[in-house]
């Protein structure tokens, strides 16, 4: 008996699971990630490195750790995508969650600098590689299993469910702080600071219970069901498709403005403006919740009118509310500084909470987790990172934050400019399948025609391709 065919109710009733399921894991893994980076600007200056260096160097090398768990996030891109496009996006997604969770208990229980000297760092910088790697390949299969299960059409909309797990980890781990804040500065720099670390093990076994329940994307089913896994999922990648990576990658520096805003200027607003540990991480968590409430709009946005128009409109605002930022958290004002940063967030939110769509429709299920994955990552490495880093020494170099400001809305405008040209190899009508769907789909009609005909699909298919060459980036419909 042939299978039943599933009604509308079913499959949304899917995607939904498949939704949450994935910002529930995203939160998780991104809550373990963001706390490292709050602790590099409150404590691991001061407790993993020497105690005579300069003023603002211990910071900035806590800052350059921090940068090793980016630099490493390609890695996991790579392992975790192959993995990802050849036995599944679930299975890889679980590996991801336990590997973030035992470097991120282990950063809690790692010994000072003062208890075993030079290993400190050495042992803080691999952990922090391994947090890395994790969310190198967590991702893009987070953002897959809910745009692959998501009713026709609403692709983007539902890859906004993995991207609201950044600003609900991230607010859960200013919040941890936050609540950390009120201790005596010795007793929080002695134990206080290793409780959001060591808390995360209960998250991860509930993110576990979560993801084992999960099923496989309708994609990946397809992929695997045909046969039509790549042996080198990333090579063909870097062949075919490097040029959609490298406008993904440059598409991507507005969604690390974050490090502008909760890492950098946390360490600058405590350390010399006079701002308490506390006020400013309240300034941050007004910010995320705002973060959090708007950030779908973003994926609405794009998805009701012509995609090059909503990036403008929630882009081009960015180059002039974030420098402004920093001014407004210059006047050390509470107030002030809160409307500052929650007008800063607004439309970097929005555009990170469409662009995870945007990119998932670029690239052929068969390669998709791995392409995803390059173009994120590879944006990661030269800038997620480093973006504190930069900071830091600008305002070291020249003393002021003036330079720190136009850096930030520089981000805006390559965002911008690189996001407009990847729509327009793509696709920018959100009623429309994208170039790769729509080559998809005349090969899927191809390979029916053939089984009618009772021709050998796997032949006609690569005939197609060899006639049609842009079925060559054909993609599974999400």
């Amino acid at each position: 008996m042939a299978p039943s065919t599933p009604t509308d109710a079913d499959i949304t009733k899917k995607a939904r699971k498949a939704g949450i399921a994935s910002f529930i894991g995203t939160t998780i893994e991104w809550y373990d990630f963001y706390i490292y980076g709050t602790a590099a600007a409150l404590v691991f200056g001061e407790i993993f490195f020497a105690s005579d260096l300069p003023a603002g160097v211990g910071t900035l090398l806590a800052f350059v750790t921090l940068w090793a768990g980016f630099l490493a996030r390609p890695i996991g891109g790579v392992i975790f995508g192959h993995l990802g496009d050849r036995i599944g996006r679930k299975n890889t997604l679980v590996i991801t969650l336990i590997m973030m969770g035992i470097a991120t208990v282990g950063i809690g229980l790692l010994p000072t600098y003062a208890q075993i000297g030079i290993w400190a760092p050495i042992l803080l910088v691999a952990l922090r590689v391994l947090q890395g790697v994790a969310v190198g390949g967590e991702w893009g299969g987070a953002v897959l299993i809910a745009s692959e299960n998501a009713p026709k059409g609403k692709g983007v909309l539902y890859s906004a469910f993995a991207q609201q797990g950044s600003p609900a980890g991230n607010l859960l781990a200013t919040m941890a702080f936050f609540f950390l804040a009120a201790m005596p500065t010795p007793e929080f720099l002695l134990w206080g600071w290793r409780i959001p670390f060591l808390f995360s093990a209960l998250l991860v076994i509930v993110g576990m219970v979560i993801r084992l329940k999960l099923e496989e994307s309708d994609a990946m089913k397809a992929v695997l069901a045909k046969k039509k896994v790549v042996k080198l999922p990333i090579g063909e990648v870097l062949r075919k498709h490097w040029v959609l990576v490298l406008l993904g990658a440059g598409a991507l520096p507005l969604a690390q403005v974050t490090y502008f805003k909760n890492t950098f200027a946390l360490s600058w607003a405590t350390s010399e403006l006079g701002y308490e540990r506390g006020t400013f991480l309240a300034i941050i968590a007004i910010a995320l919740v705002v973060q959090f409430i708007v950030q779908p709009f973003g994926a609405v946005l794009v998805s009701r009118i012509d995609m090059r128009k909503a990036i403008c409109l929630m882009v081009v605002p960015e180059l002039f509310l974030m420098p402004a930022m920093f001014y407004a958290i210059r006047t050390e004002s509470f107030a002030i500084a809160a409307i500052g940063m929650c007008l800063a967030t607004i439309p970097h939110s929005m555009f990170y909470g469409a662009i995870a769509g945007i990119l998932a429709r670029a690239f052929p299920a068969n390669i998709r987790y791995s392409g995803l994955s390059a173009a994120y990552q590879l944006c990661s490495l030269i800038v997620g990172g480093g973006t504190p880093v930069l900071a830091q020494w600008i305002l070291n170099s020249s003393g002021s934050v003036t330079g720190v400001a136009i850096a930030a809305g520089m981000y805006a405008a390559v965002s911008l400019v690189c996001t407009l040209m990847l729509l327009n190899r793509t696709g920018y009508d959100p009623k429309a399948l994208s170039t790769a769907e729509q080559s998809d789909e005349d090969e899927l009609e191809l390979e029916r025609r053939d089984g009618e005909d009772g021709i050998d699909s796997s032949v006609s298919v690569q005939d197609g391709i060899a006639q049609n060459p842009t079925a060559g980036t054909a993609s599974v419909r999400t």
